[in-house]
Order: structure tokens, then sequence, then C-alpha cells
């Protein structure tokens, strides 16, 4: 892969000193290391976590693509890898997990549960994909993923990586110095899941309700 390498292709490099000089720009010098370097969260939801643990075993070596550091901490994590089935009683410590996590960092949807609530999207107590509650980077299909699947999953978000600039992250934007920009209020859990970010959606559609009982 081109981009594994750091210098840039339209500059012609001597052979004899090609490893020693490098020609480059800064944006492609930050990602190539930011790319071989994405520490995952250690943690698993449902069957996806054993397909994950299977591509982190030896037959797959994700260590070849610098992830297979996993971290329980989400304080040393880049990646939080949403492996399995999210019920209403999880996302609440999903979030604050993710709200850990320093910049930059990203989220992988692994398998049809956590894109989208898989095969209990009609349960009671299961969320319709994690990207309800939490930006979604890359979505693996499946059910539950393969191993090579999700080691496509992370090659995509290399692919991702590549392309950021420095000039336009949001974690390196002056305007948000002392701001956690993809800060996500902790959901509510009670007698249902309730979304912060909807309180002002939620007083309004009980504010009609009184009105038309009211009213009747």
């Amino acid at each position: 892969m081109d981009n594994e390498k750091l210098s840039l292709p339209q500059y012609d490099i001597p052979e004899d000193i090609q490893n020693a000089v490098a020609i480059t720009t800064l944006d492609r010098l930050y990602n190539w290391g930011r790319r071989s370097s994405v520490w995952p969260l250690m943690f698993g939801l449902a069957c996806c976590a054993i397909e994950m643990i299977a591509a982190q075993a030896s037959r797959y070596d994700m260590a070849r693509f610098g992830m297979e550091v996993m971290r329980p901490t989400p304080r040393q994590a880049d990646l939080m890898l949403v492996s399995g089935t999210v019920t209403k009683k999880m996302v609440p410590a999903l979030v604050r997990l993710y709200n850990q996590m320093p910049e930059p960092k990203y989220v992988v949807a692994m398998g049809a549960c956590a894109s989208s609530g898989g095969p209990f999207k009609e349960g009671y107590n299961v969320v319709a994909g994690i990207d309800k509650f939490l930006p979604v980077d890359v979505y693996i299909p499946g059910c539950p993923p393969t191993p090579q699947a999700l080691i496509a999953g992370m090659i995509k978000l290399q692919e991702k990586i590549d392309k950021e600039s420095i000039k336009k992250v949001s974690w390196y934007n002056k305007k948000n110095k002392g701001q956690d920009v993809n800060y996500v209020p902790v959901p509510i859990l009670g007698p249902d899941l309730i979304d912060p970010r909807r309180n002002a959606e939620i007083k309004s559609a009980a504010a009609v309700k009184a009105t038309q009982e009211s009213a009747s």
C-alpha cells in the first residue's frame, strides 16, 4: 500500500539514500504515525467479541497494522470497537467510556447488532444501532463478521485517517480550545432510555399532550 510509505510518490529519491531520506508533508507524517498505532479499547458486548478476539490472535495477526495493543482503560485508547448487541442498560456505560477517551478517537460498529440492532432490533431492551448515540466512523456488516471482515474495516479506518489534515481536524482548532466538541451527554436509564439531547423535544411533546388533555 502506498500510504504505508512515508515519502510522497511524486518525488524520485535515489535508491542509495531511500532508507535515510524522506520527502513528505506534515499531514502525511502525522497520519502515517497514527494509522499504524490505533489502540482499541478492550471490551466486548456479545458474540462479535469472539471474532474480535480471533482477529487479535496469531492466525490473523492484527499486529501487522499496529492494532494489537488493546488497552483496558479509555485514557489510553484511540478506538472504540463496538462488538455485539447494544442494550439500553449498556449505552450509558459506553457513552461514558467514549467521553473519557482522548482525541483523536474513532468508533467502529462491528456486526449487524452494533450497526442497526440486528435480529434484536424490535426488542424492548435493544438499541437499534450505536450510531443513535455515538458518531460511527466505520460499519462492518455481518452476523457476526469474520476476522477478515474486521481487518477490512480496520483498513477502511486507516484510509479515513490518511485523509485527515491537522488544519481541519476539530481537536486542533483554536476555536475549540478547552472544549470537547465530541462530548456526548450520558443517557439516563429509567423506565426507558432517555437521551438528554432530546430534552427540548420531549418537553415540547409533553406540553402538547397536556394541552390536548386539558382541552378535552
